[in-house]
């Protein structure tokens, strides 16, 4: 990720909108600490878009709703911990 100068990304933002939206993201400082980030529509709708709940993902399986399945249990005898 290429850093801009608060004051070089004013003078140059043409080239630096240009890069963002075609190579990667931009990063502008502010006195020498990172400030900002610029990136692509595509790349902010991707962070951006809203998440399948775990519910929406399991409600997807192919099991889902299925009887038959059986999920053996580990019978195996726990262990000794002396407290």
């Amino acid at each position: 990720m290429r850093q801009w100068a608060l004051q070089d990304a004013k003078a140059r933002l043409s080239e630096l909108v240009r890069l963002a939206a075609n190579d990667e993201p931009q990063e502008i400082t502010l006195r020498g600490e990172p400030a900002v980030v610029v990136l692509s529509r595509t790349d902010y709708d991707q962070l951006t878009k809203p998440r399948e709940s775990l519910v929406e993902f399991m409600r997807r399986s192919p099991l889902y709703g299925a009887e038959d399945v059986v999920f053996p249990r580990d019978e195996s005898v726990t262990r000794e911990v002396d407290l």
